[in-house]
């Protein structure tokens, strides 16, 4: 009976081991995800947006009360033409927190959006927060949503 319960135990254990495992590995694969979109916006690169969006009709992103309705129009209406609009764009994505619930996931993240605009020669430093909802297709991690909004930073 002893080694009965011993044999229950560790297979209770080793089950939950590695579902704690795969939270922390889809949890990484997020984070990574997160950091490529962050270099697509930074670059004006579309490609991350392509390959880790899932483009569907209905597909809706929000930023600071705009909204790009559809994959291709947030590339190229938001995220290509500020590689001509901008001098510079930094984006920094930090205190990433993911929460991963099967098959669907949702991250929480705070911003801090730097540029300056070429043509005015206007220079912006936002603070914010972004959400992105994730739902797993066919074994990889899709965002299916984002939704951000930043103000000007607060002066010290």
């Amino acid at each position: 009976m002893k080694k009965f319960f011993i044999i229950i135990i560790s297979s209770l254990l080793s089950f939950f081991t590695f579902a704690h495992d795969n939270n922390a590995t889809d949890k990484d694969q997020i984070k990574d995800i997160i950091k490529q979109i962050e270099y697509g916006w930074e670059s004006g690169d579309g490609a991350p947006f392509k390959k880790h969006f899932f483009d569907f009709k209905g597909a809706r992103y929000f930023e600071s009360g705009g909204q790009n309705v559809g994959l291709s129009d947030l590339i190229e209406h938001h995220v290509e033409p500020e590689k001509d609009a901008l001098v510079f764009l930094s984006l920094d994505f930090s205190n990433i927190q993911t929460h991963v619930e099967d098959d669907f996931a949702w991250t929480l993240v705070d911003t801090t959006v730097q540029g300056k605009v070429r043509k005015s020669g206007e220079t912006f430093n936002k603070t914010g927060f972004q959400t992105f909802l994730f739902k797993k297709v066919n074994g990889e991690w899709l965002i299916v949503h984002t939704h951000s909004s930043s103000r000007n930073r607060a002066k010290d």
